[in-house]
């Protein structure tokens, strides 16, 4: 069995250090929509989301351990992309594909001119985990 969980390349565009991620989830993306663009799903694996206006240009807010962060939506296409701007965090961005039988490919890019790595692997760990047992 594959990987559910591939990490990608990571590369440098100037200042900016650009991590990929491919995500292999076991449910369809009406399922794992709810996981990466609802305050509730976002609380659920990855920090409470407040405020969080589901729309492009909408407001968010993400309580991380290391402290506060806000943003914006700067990318939104309901179950197929969900993209945050967060202030000294970067750009994250989560594109939802159909994956035969029954599951959802994820396409994670995360944007930043912080070189070290935030914790991906582990965080999407917590997602896949999160995604099978909110639905099981």
């Amino acid at each position: 069995m594959t990987d559910p969980i591939e990490e990608g390349i990571a590369e440098r565009r100037g200042d900016t250090h650009v991590r990929h991620y491919l995500l292999h989830l076991p449910r369809p993306v009406e399922e794992v929509w709810p996981a990466l663009a609802t305050p509730a799903g976002l609380r659920g694996w990855l920090a409470a989301a407040e405020p969080f206006e589901p729309r492009l240009g909408g407001a968010v807010g993400l309580r991380l351990p290391d402290g506060p962060a806000r943003g914006r939506i700067t990318a939104w296409d309901v179950e197929r992309v969900a993209e945050y701007t967060v202030e000294g965090r970067g750009r994250i961005r989560f594109h939802l594909e159909p994956e035969r039988p029954g599951g959802t490919t994820v396409r994670f890019t995360h944007e930043s001119e912080e070189a070290r790595d935030p914790g991906w692997y582990h965080r999407f760990e917590d997602l896949l985990t999160y995604v099978q047992s909110s639905h099981a």
